[in-house]
């Protein structure tokens, strides 16, 4: 495989976690599915569950509630949030793993000088959990959850902090997600946008209009060569 060019040196290619670098529906909809249990509510399909990832673990237990048509009530939320999220970190990787072809590409990315960074809507430490339990989290310069950003993506500021946060700045920085969340980060803070077609989103990630849809993580390090090397050194 050849060298990738010195374009990447010192950029930031910044990730969304979920729906992106790991397939952790398995064990978020498996979790959301245990409550309602919990509740008297059936489960819902994965087909149905999976698109409602992305907003953080709270928004997909309240998401899933709804669509369960058992909206959940205020006062109860944070003693039913507090269930999800035990069960949740006893199971964070039964069955999530990075999708095919991560592992490979954030090791291209690194060794062509790039600076790697997790920007994700989940709570940094479920992230630093989880990425620790796939024994990958030592690829990445930063993990920033929307607790360590002024406000969750899709605010630009959050894809901002995690490219501070990185070492590195914006006109040298490419996000890399699968939904709107991480649409709307990228558009509000100036940065190239790359999406997964494989990803969690409701609407199709080529209707976001990214400026490179990629199917497969082995097309990734080529379409930040690219994004880098239209926007200058």
């Amino acid at each position: 495989m050849t060298a990738l060019p010195d374009v990447l040196r010192g950029a930031v290619i910044a990730f969304d976690l979920d729906g992106t670098l790991v397939d952790t529906a398995p064990d978020l909809v498996g979790t959301l599915n245990v409550i309602l249990a919990q509740e008297g509510i059936a489960p819902l399909p994965m087909a149905e569950a999976r698109p409602l990832i992305g907003h953080g673990a709270r928004r997909l237990l309240e998401r899933g509630f709804e669509v369960a048509n058992a909206p959940l009530a205020p006062e109860r939320t944070p003693e039913i949030f507090d269930r999800f999220l035990a069960h949740y970190l006893a199971h964070i990787a039964d069955e999530s793993r990075p999708f095919p072809g991560v592992v490979e590409a954030l090791t291209r990315l690194r060794a062509a000088g790039a600076k790697l960074a997790v920007c994700t809507n989940k709570p940094g430490d479920l992230a630093r959990v989880l990425l620790d339990a796939l024994e990958i989290s030592q690829l990445f310069e930063a993990i920033v959850g929307p607790e360590a950003a002024p406000a969750r993506k899709p605010d630009g500021r959050h894809l901002e902090a995690a490219v501070a946060a990185a070492g590195g700045a914006l006109p040298r920085a490419v996000m890399v997600g699968d939904a709107d969340t991480d649409a709307g980060a990228a558009r509000a803070a100036g940065a190239a946008l790359v999406l997964v077609s494989f990803g969690y989103t409701q609407v199709p990630a080529a209707e976001l209009e990214p400026d490179v849809l990629i199917d497969h993580f082995d097309e990734l390090p080529d379409a930040c060569v690219r994004l880098l090397s239209a926007c200058g050194a």
